[in-house]
This record gives C-alpha cells, structure tokens and sequence, in this order.
C-alpha cells in the first residue's frame, strides 16, 4: 500500500518532468536546438509568479504574469539563436544554450535569491477522488491532463494541418522554406516563446515538490532531458511515457530505505541506460 499510495504521488512529479520534456521535444523539433536553458527559463516565469502572488496579486494574474516572463525569456534567447545562429550546426546551438544556461542561473540566484526560498501556492492541492484508499489531488489529475494535451496537440498540428507543414519546413529546410516565402523567423520566435510559457508552466506545478530556490529548479532540466531520451528526441507519446515513469519512480524509490537517499541520481541512470542502449543497437548493425 505504502508504493502505490507512493507511486500515486509521483503522478504530479512525473506529470511536470513530462510536461518538462514535451517543451524540450518541441523545441528540438521545431526549431532543431537541444535547449539545455528551457528549465531555467521555466524557473524565471515560476519566480516571477511566486514573487508577485506575495506583493498580494490575485493567482490566476500571477500565473498568467509568470506564463508571459517565460515566454518573453525564451524568446529572448530563440531572438539570440535566430539573429547570430540560425546557420550554425546543432552543436553549436546546444553549446549556446549551455552558455546561456549557466549566465541564467547567476541570474537567478542574485534576482531571486539563494538563501531565502519562497513558499510556492499549491491551490489544487485538494482531494480529487479515492483510489484503492489513496487519495489523488486536482493537482495529479490537472497535470495529467496538461502533460496529455502536450503528447497529442503537438503531432495533431504537425500532420494535419498547414501551420505544422510551415513548422515542419522550419525545422528541417530553415534556409529553402525562407526561400519559398515563408516566414521563417516568425514562426521560430512564435516557437520559442510558446514553448518558454510550456516551460514556466511546469515548474509552476513543480515547484512545491522540491526545495524552492532558483537552482534546484533549474536543475529540473536532467530529468526533462532523460524524458526527453525515451523518446529518443521524435516520439511525443514515448517522451509522457518517459517522465512519468521517472517521477514515478522516484517517489516509489523514496519509500525504499535502502536506496531512497540516492533517488536524485535516478535520472542521471535512466539516460546512461537509454544512451549506453541505442549506442549497443548502433554496434548491432554494424556486426549485422
């Protein structure tokens, strides 16, 4: 009862690394960038709206506040990457990232402070039903539901309609689909900042299960980033899959004496497993 009751728990955490890992997908999908920032993005939207629910703005403001801070952030950075990288390889794309991730969090840490977490509201936090006499929040169901409609919306809007064509020749002909009339720096900057609010929303949902300084939560990017693996960086639905599982898997492992103190390195395992496994496929067909 103690690891259902657990595992029950995790849907929320396993909810928001998918949700996490979804905006990471999207991103490398759309705008071919393996962004190492995206959850330190998410942490200044989350930040600021933590910040202004305690200056006494409503919360439904404050959220929709925060949404537009992670959303004008990441944007900020699709601009860098647009302006002086969009003929630059994906290696040097993610490289920026890594630099823009590191500048982000001495960023963080001075504007919202280090030593002093803030208390995150939790308003869904309320029993939504019973299972096996465990109790499950709005929270786990909201989180569900949105980590859901992240997996779907996605590949319904690349294949049946005419913006996810024009995305799709963003992605993979940035320079011919310019040529042909389509406006390529739009979309990418409208991409960016869509998925800057997908991330600021995460770690709004996330926020409450961990401590609450701005470095751990950007620090949720190795988790989305394991998500993210699972689905090998295409599939939308092995990616949900992917966090749940590990969110999951991390509370179950919090009931285990033996090896609950070592549940944060969980992530870290899961993507030596996915990459030591597609390396031992790769050898495969070679041999084959």
């Amino acid at each position: 009862m103690l690891e259902l009751s657990a595992a029950i728990a995790g849907l929320v955490t396993g909810g928001a690394y998918a949700l996490m890992g979804l905006s990471i997908l999207l991103t490398y999908r759309l705008v071919a960038v393996v962004n190492f920032a995206q959850a330190a993005v998410g942490a200044f939207g989350a930040f600021a709206m933590v910040l202004l629910v305690e200056q006494g703005l409503p919360l439904w403001l404050a959220v929709l506040a925060g949404l537009g801070v992670g959303a004008a952030v990441h944007a900020l950075v699709g601009l860098i990457m647009v302006r002086w990288f969009s003929g630059a390889g994906e290696g040097i794309k993610t490289a920026v990232t890594v630099a823009v991730y590191t500048s982000f969090i001495a960023l963080g840490l001075r504007l919202f402070g280090a030593q002093h977490p803030h208390r995150f509201p939790k308003p869904f936090d309320t029993p939504a039903f019973t299972l096996g006499n465990v109790v499950v929040t709005w929270m786990a169901v909201i989180t569900l539901l949105l980590a859901g409609l992240f997996a779907i919306v996605p590949v319904l809007l690349l294949r049946h309609t005419r913006i996810g064509v024009l995305l799709r020749a963003l992605a993979e002909r940035p320079q011919t689909a310019e040529l042909i009339g389509i406006p390529v720096p739009r979309l990418a900057m409208a991409v960016w900042a869509i998925t800057g609010a997908a991330s600021a929303l995460a770690i709004m949902i996330i926020a409450g299960q961990f401590a609450s300084d701005f470095g751990s939560q950007a620090l949720l990017i190795t988790p989305a980033l394991a998500a993210a693996l699972v689905g090998a960086f295409r599939s939308f639905p092995l990616t949900l899959v992917g966090g749940m599982a590990l969110g999951i898997l991390q509370s179950v492992a919090s009931t285990w004496s033996e090896i609950k103190e070592y549940r944060g390195v969980l992530p870290f395992v899961a993507i030596l497993i996915v990459l030591v496994w597609s390396r031992r496929k790769e050898r495969w067909d070679e041999f084959a």
